[in-house]
């Protein structure tokens, strides 16, 4: 099982802040300016030494000192805290397989135009400097299919954790950045149907039930099912993906105001839109599917029935998981992005608004995907596709959660894995630390000492309270002396001297989980 903890209650404290150094204050040394300037240039020099002044001592003058929007920096606690999420999220991916990769953070352009919809105003463009036209990646998928054709891979199972780059109005509040970690798992190649598309779900189930964020909910939908919709109800196929962009819409603004965008903004008539919105605002589960399997116009649509018979097919995968508690076969999800042509899922995780409400309300996706079979054929010279069906986990959004969670509960996530700090009590004995912290280091323990030749003891077992480190090895002349070092338990105050040579066998029984 994934466990992070419970992250809020997982650890030591960290050392308070310091006092703040201020900017160094000018020297006794005096300039007399009417000596050294004619009278004209003295108010332009004046201006020029007093900007100069205010800038070294942070005056607002200056440049302003702060991250670009919709990025920020993570301190100790925070990258602590992403490092566990982030390797809880892994121990899944590789529990189920997957392989790691890594590709770069630049791309060429025209690798990433026409992949994303209207999504493509979002990418981060490089300004040209007489070489090759270059952008940041979007995401993690497009690459993905770039990697597989350019080395004629047709198979394979991956993971890959890396930023991605959208300039898009940041909400922080909310986890979302314009430079952010994806966590994406995909399957590529040619299986029978819905089997590694019902893996991809059950992953989701599993990491959002073992982070415990609470109540969630997985919908799932299939491109072909809309499509077929969007036929049966009379809008032509060239208005297909501007259409589910705007239906796609729809967890966060109502029925009337997605329907005016279609008439207002995409051209269809109001009847059209009408008849889109009897489908789209449908949800339930197998037996949804099985009404829709009868319903008159859409059992006519190929596409739509190929798209319904493999819903039907997903949802016995999903019984055989046992996770259908947890999925919702939802009409109104549509994904905005271009590239898929299948199955679609997104999690979103659910709050109850009072004890008397009976429905849970949506407070945010926390992770999507579905199915992009023809995505690395546009990569490759002679079109060959690679069926492929993934997952991205919107770990920004989850770190967010955990953060206020950790911030209201009041405790402290420990910064560092320490296990050990080697000190002294008495003053002369800095080579006895050094000769220790070395023959812990080469047994693979992680310690620490302090960077003085002399150091208080008090000061030495405080930072071991202040940082969570669980022992303290000391060692003083009489222990010298009796070829001992005295073990600490931190946690409890206890010391217990142990033979120089069993040390590192008791300190790691001591660490054994």
């Amino acid at each position: 099982m994934l466990r992070l903890g419970p992250l809020a209650a997982a650890a030591g404290r960290l050392l308070p802040a310091g006092p703040r150094l201020g900017p160094p204050r000018p020297g006794g040394c005096r300039l007399s300016l009417s000596r050294a300037w004619p009278v004209g240039d003295r108010g332009l020099l004046s201006r020029q030494v007093r900007a100069a002044a205010d800038s070294a001592h942070g005056g607002g003058r200056g440049p302003a000192l702060k991250t670009p929007k919709g990025t920020r920096d993570h301190p100790p606690a925070q990258a602590a805290l992403r490092d566990r999420l982030l390797a809880a999220v892994v121990a899944c991916f590789k529990r189920h397989g997957a392989a790691a990769i890594d590709t770069p953070v630049l791309e060429l352009r025209e690798t990433l135009m026409g992949k994303y919809g209207e999504e493509a105003k979002l990418i981060y463009e490089l300004q040209d400097q007489g070489g090759e036209l270059l952008a940041l990646r979007y995401d993690l998928t497009v690459p993905f299919a770039r990697y597989l054709a350019m080395n004629k891979i047709t198979n394979m199972k991956r993971y890959h954790v890396a930023k991605v780059y959208r300039r898009d109005n940041p909400a922080t509040t909310r986890g979302r950045y314009r430079e952010f970690y994806q966590c994406d798992f995909d399957i590529a190649g040619q299986f029978d149907p819905m089997i590694p598309d019902a893996e991809c779900l059950k992953i989701v189930d599993e990491i959002l039930s073992d982070l415990q964020l609470g109540d969630f909910l997985i919908k799932v939908n299939d491109r072909r099912i809309l499509n077929g919709v969007f036929a049966v109800c009379g809008i032509p196929e060239s208005k297909f993906i501007t259409t589910c962009s705007t239906v796609d819409k729809l967890d966060k603004i109502s029925w009337e105001d997605v329907k005016n965008e279609m008439v207002g903004e995409k051209g269809l008539s109001p009847e059209a839109a009408d008849r889109i919105g009897e489908y789209v605002q449908l949800h339930g589960g197998l037996d949804l599917i099985e009404r829709l399997l009868q319903d008159p116009k859409l059992s006519q649509n190929k596409l739509a029935k190929e798209g319904l018979r493999d819903m039907k097919l997903l949802f016995e995968y999903l019984t055989l998981f046992g996770i259908t508690g947890k999925i919702s076969f939802d009409l109104s999800l549509a994904r905005g992005l271009d590239y898929y042509t299948g199955v679609i899922f997104e999690a979103v995780l659910l709050q109850q608004e009072n004890d008397h409400m009976e429905e849970s309300v949506s407070v945010g996706s926390v992770a999507g995907g579905g199915r992009y079979d023809g995505l690395v054929g546009m990569f490759d010279p002679k079109g060959r596709k690679v069926p492929c069906v993934g997952v991205s986990i919107g770990i920004e959004r989850i770190f967010s959660i955990l953060e206020q969670r950790v911030k209201a509960s009041g405790e402290k996530l420990r910064t560092t894995e320490t296990q050990v700090l080697v000190a002294t009590p008495q003053k002369h004995l800095l080579a006895v630390r050094l000769k220790l912290i070395s023959e812990l280091w080469d047994a693979g323990i992680k310690a620490e000492m302090f960077y003085k030749k002399d150091p208080k003891l008090l000061k030495q077992l405080q930072y071991c309270e202040d940082m969570g480190i669980p022992l303290a090895a000391i060692v003083g002349e009489q222990e010298l002396t009796d070829g001992v070092v005295k073990l600490r338990d931190v946690a409890t105050r206890q010391e217990v001297d142990i033979p120089r040579e069993k040390l590192v066998d008791e300190i790691r029984r001591r660490l054994e989980p």
